[in-house]
């Protein structure tokens, strides 16, 4: 959630900021005109309370004094005032409920240097990397020139190795779900231990719960307003994560952290769970775009200061994997319309398919400022003294498998039908090639 005080007091700014956004300026009005409603009312009923309490106390001093008459009357404009009480506490709660519905889907306040703009067109290219060219400038990047197999989509690859059984998978459990079968499950598992294996050094694995309760998605952002993307047991108000980002976050959910232990960072493979709503024909052939998938993700806790550069490392460490993948990249800087609703900025890493002819998304790595971390009152206990903080929050895919998998396939295939790994996949592979 954003700082109610800050719109307050910088009302102007932080409207301007949010129409960016695409936040309507009448929904930032009424949330300042219902807030402001509210605190009135707030104390209202506590100056009731308070008058109450004296009333009551009063009504006990008489009562000991034997002035019966006097105390009766002092009882009988408790119980009046009581009796408003009553309306104003409904009051409260109405407003209360008034303003929540605004505030907590209203979206984070962007980063002074995230890209202005109203969708994704606007998203500006920061640089591009290719296996033989290292890092290129956008204006003079070109595509490589990838050979005749290379053109060859990884759902073609993966059924003629017998690694990829799209059909079945359907059969159990309807579309855009997959199945990844002998060598194909072995190298899922096995990007998953060089990433992990990767990310050691720094952060601490976990491996969380798949299923989290309703507070655990509204900590992130992801309820209420994306509830038609959630998996949901209504049974048991139990939701499937959408991302390990979910319950990392919640890790120190109502706790104050002392500073010296900040950053902390956490890394964890998940499967997750999305309904896609509204993605029907859209990029759901083969592995493009899946309800379930595997994914290695990295969050950090740190203190604002530290933001930018823990912003970095996630988003250097995701690079570094797909480099020593060896598969064509570039970086977004993503606009103010396009980022998610919590985030304060992200960059997205999306790779190139040639068997596809599509840049793919395969990890966003994101900087959340205190946004998260008010609605998961996460704080810290600042070492110079005083009252505890909030935290940042960051978070990012290193790396999301179904579009690193089919673009192993794509860039790896060889006339034969084979499809040479990476080396250092390969070691964790335990062979130089997939072979059908």
């Amino acid at each position: 959630m954003i700082d109610l005080r800050n719109l307050r007091e910088h009302t102007e700014k932080v409207s301007s900021q949010l129409q960016t956004r695409g936040v309507l300026k009448e929904t930032i009005d009424e949330l300042v005109a219902t807030d402001s409603a509210l605190r009135e009312a707030i104390s209202a009923r506590d100056e009731a309370r308070a008058q109450i309490n004296d009333l009551s106390r009063e009504v006990g001093r008489l009562s000991r004094q034997g002035e019966a008459e006097a105390a009766a009357e002092v009882r009988e404009r408790s119980r009046q005032l009581g009796e408003s009480l009553k309306g104003m506490e409904a009051t409260v709660s109405q407003l209360s409920e008034r303003r929540d519905a605004i505030w907590l889907v209203l979206p984070n306040i962007p980063a002074h240097d995230a890209p202005i703009g109203e969708d994704e067109s606007a998203n500006r290219v920061v640089r591009y990397w290719s296996p033989g060219g290292g890092h290129q400038d956008p204006a003079d990047f070109t595509l490589p020139n990838f050979a005749a197999p290379q053109l060859v989509p990884h759902w073609e690859i993966g059924a003629n190795l017998g690694i990829l059984d799209l059909e079945r998978a359907g059969k159990i459990s309807g579309s855009m779900f997959a199945m990844f079968r002998g060598k194909g499950a072995k190298l899922l598992r096995s990007l998953t231990n060089f990433a992990l294996d990767a990310h050691a050094d720094a952060y601490e694995e976990i491996r969380p719960p798949t299923l989290v309760r309703r507070e655990t998605m509204m900590a992130t952002g992801h309820l209420p307003k994306f509830a038609e993307e959630a998996y949901a047991i209504e049974r048991d108000d139990l939701y499937a994560i959408p991302t390990a980002e979910v319950p990392l976050t919640s890790l120190g959910r109502d706790e104050i952290i002392p500073e010296a232990e900040l950053p902390l960072r956490f890394t964890a493979y998940t499967s997750c769970f999305r309904r896609e709503a509204g993605a029907a024909g859209r990029d759901t052939r083969g592995l493009l775009r899946l309800h379930e998938f595997d994914k290695v993700e990295l969050l950090i806790y740190c203190v604002p200061d530290d933001a930018t550069a823990m912003h970095f490392d996630i988003l250097s460490r995701a690079e570094q994997l797909i480099q020593r993948l060896g598969l064509v990249y570039r970086v977004l800087d993503l606009c103010t319309g396009d980022l998610g609703q919590s985030s304060a900025r992200t960059f997205d890493l999306e790779v190139y398919s040639p068997g596809t002819g599509k840049w793919l998304e395969v990890s966003s790595v994101s900087w959340f400022g205190d946004y998260q971390a008010r609605r998961a009152n996460i704080r810290y206990r600042p070492g110079t003294g005083g009252g505890p903080e909030f935290v940042n929050t960051l978070n990012g895919s290193a790396l999301a498998w179904p579009r690193i998998f089919a673009t192993l396939l794509e860039m790896g295939h060889q006339e034969d039908g084979r499809v040479l790994l990476p080396p250092e996949l390969a070691s964790y592979f335990g062979a130089e090639a997939l072979e059908g």
